[in-house]
Formats: structure tokens, C-alpha cells, sequence
């Protein structure tokens, strides 16, 4: 895992927020899928830093927590 100084590092990507997310902002990350990497930040700061994980990482992470039946 890697900690970009500000997102200007991921500039150019296609940022997307889980539609679970709501309208009232709230607590949320968005994620934008690079070739290699996957960068994640936080929604309400949008110029702050920007995590970036491997793209195998990734999908450890979201893969069991998409299969929940009970969300």
C-alpha cells in the first residue's frame, strides 16, 4: 500500500463512490481503478490523500464484503 502525497498523483482517473452512499455525503470513499493500482480517498476531501492499493488487494478486500447477502 502506498500514500500519495494529494491526488494529484491519480489526476486524470475516473473517480466513482458506492451508490450506498446516500445524498447526505456522510462517510465515504471513492475509488478510481488505474492499470496496475487501485486509488482510494475520502469523498470530502477530494484534494487530500489518496491510498493506493494493487489491484489483487483490491479485490481481497471488496470481493467477500460483495458476496454478503445481509448488507
Amino acid at each position: 500500500m502506498n500514500i500519495a502525497e494529494s491526488s494529484t498523483a491519480a489526476s486524470g482517473l475516473a473517480w466513482f463512490k458506492s451508490s450506498y452512499s446516500g445524498t447526505e455525503g456522510g462517510e465515504c470513499v471513492e475509488v478510481a481503478a488505474g492499470t496496475a493500482v487501485v486509488h482510494v480517498r475520502d469523498s470530502k476531501a477530494g484534494a487530500g490523500p489518496v491510498v493506493t492499493v494493487s489491484r489483487e488487494a483490491w479485490a481481497g478486500f471488496v470481493g467477500p464484503a460483495s458476496s454478503r447477502r445481509d448488507v
